[in-house]
């Protein structure tokens, strides 16, 4: 007799947080080879395009929440579907920690200024979720604070929805030990290092407590108007490919890629006399 699955999936089979730190289907997947990679983006990125368009032309407002652990690949992906995209109607969201007028308003207020107006897309990494992560964990909330959090959520996101708002929320899964390379990683490349907070080090300290606390948020707001949508975030290049791929499936759009444009003749340079070259601040030419 087969065994049974004993592994446990949410009412929309959104995977629990320790399964997906390993593969879904338990088998290591070989390295996903770079010019593969490059040449799937690319492709992804051309359709990000397209659906750019069909938002800008529709007047259709579009939120996409992207939630995870520390070093989980949330602003690689978000990299990855903006670096195509017109900033005018594409906006990235990311708000440091609440100013001391911006704790006494209403929680949801200093996100809510963000959402987008008719034909913009916003990209939320991080969001009004701090709460039911870094908040709850590091003691930044009253317990009554949290609970009407978990109250309020899925009521707000109804609300979005039925004004016309497409929300999306992902969470970018990973490992214990995959976070541990990357910190160090981090660590090593000046580069990287400013991405490493004094909070996110205490992250690490904290780690049973942020499961237990996202096992809570997702009880209370994986709903049906607005599931959590998981991203095995393991394997960097494969959780970009992943995310844009569903993200293109979650919005149906047409291609209305404009036909190629003639240049028209330059005008000539009749009358026109240069001013002296030797009058410009050129920057040295270095390399």
């Amino acid at each position: 007799m087969a065994k049974k699955d004993k592994s446990k999936k949410s009412k929309n089979n959104v995977v629990p947080e320790k399964e997906p730190e390993e593969n879904i289907n338990n088998e290591k997947k070989p390295k996903l080879a770079t010019k593969l990679y490059e040449k799937e983006l690319g492709k992804l990125q051309v359709e990000l395009v397209k659906l750019q368009e069909w938002v800008k032309d529709q007047g259709l407002k579009v939120v996409i929440i992207f939630e995870g652990r520390d070093a989980a690949g949330k602003g690689g992906v978000i990299k990855r579907i903006t670096e195509s995209l017109n900033p005018r109607n594409v906006r990235v969201v990311a708000l440091p920690a609440p100013t001391e007028r911006e704790k006494t308003q209403w929680y949801f207020q200093r996100y809510v200024t963000h959402l987008p107006a008719a034909g913009e897309m916003v990209l939320f990494d991080r969001s009004w979720y701090n709460r039911a992560g870094v908040e709850k964990v590091m003691g930044f909330c009253t317990e009554d604070e949290y609970r009407e959090f978990l109250r309020s959520v899925p009521e707000l996101e109804r609300m979005l929805v039925r004004s016309g708002i497409i929300l999306l929320k992902y969470w970018f899964s990973v490992s214990d030990d995959e976070q541990e390379k990357r910190f160090e990683d981090r660590i090593k490349d000046p580069t990287k290092r400013w991405k490493l907070s004094p909070m996110d080090l205490q992250s690490r300290s904290k780690w049973v407590e942020y499961s237990k606390a996202k096992d809570q948020m997702f009880a209370h707001t994986d709903i049906k108007q607005v599931p959590w949508y998981v991203v095995n975030a393991d394997d960097k290049k494969r959780a970009r490919l992943n995310c844009i791929h569903h993200l293109l499936s979650m919005i149906p759009y047409q291609d209305l890629t404009p036909q190629p444009i003639d240049l028209p003749p330059r005008q000539k340079e009749e009358g026109y006399v240069r001013p002296p070259i030797t009058d410009q601040s050129f920057v040295p030419e270095v390399y």
